[in-house]
C-alpha cells in the first residue's frame, strides 16, 4: 500500500507564493515520475508540473517562469514552490507518483500510478 502526504495548500493573497510537497511512502521500490495536477471547479484535472527521476521537468504554459518543481528522492518527496500566484490559479492541487511496487515489477517494467488526496489553493484577489 502507497501513501502520499500532502502539505502546504491555503490562502493566499494574489501575488502571494505556496510551497506544496508530497511525501510518498509505502510499499514503493523505485519512484519514476512525480508530479501536480490541479482542478477547478467545472474544470477538468490538469497537469500543472512534472518531473522524472532524472530531474526533467515539465511546465503547463500558464505557470512557466512562475511556479518551479523539485524533488528529494532521498525522501522520496516533490515539492512544488509556486509564485506570484493569481486567482485562477485557485484549485484543488493533487500529487501523482509514478512509481514500481517492488523489483519485479521495476525489471518487468510495470508501472503503477497514485494520487493523494488533494489540497486546496485559494487566491484571492
Amino acid at each position: 500500500q502507497v501513501q502520499l502526504a500532502e502539505s502546504g495548500g491555503g490562502l493566499v493573497q494574489a501575488g502571494g507564493s505556496l510551497q506544496l510537497s508530497c511525501a510518498a511512502s509505502g510499499s514503493i521500490f523505485r519512484i519514476n515520475g512525480m508530479g501536480w495536477y490541479r482542478q477547478a471547479p467545472g474544470k477538468q484535472r490538469e497537469l500543472v508540473a512534472g518531473i522524472t527521476s532524472a530531474g526533467y521537468t515539465n511546465y503547463e504554459d500558464s505557470v512557466k517562469g512562475r511556479f518551479s518543481i523539485s524533488r528529494d528522492n532521498a525522501k522520496n518527496t516533490a515539492y512544488l514552490q509556486m509564485n506570484s500566484l493569481k486567482p485562477e490559479d485557485t484549485a484543488v492541487y493533487y500529487c501523482q507518483v509514478r512509481y514500481h511496487r517492488d523489483r519485479y515489477s521495476y525489471f518487468s517494467g510495470r508501472e503503477e500510478a497514485y494520487w493523494g488526496q488533494g489540497t486546496q489553493v485559494t487566491v484571492s484577489s
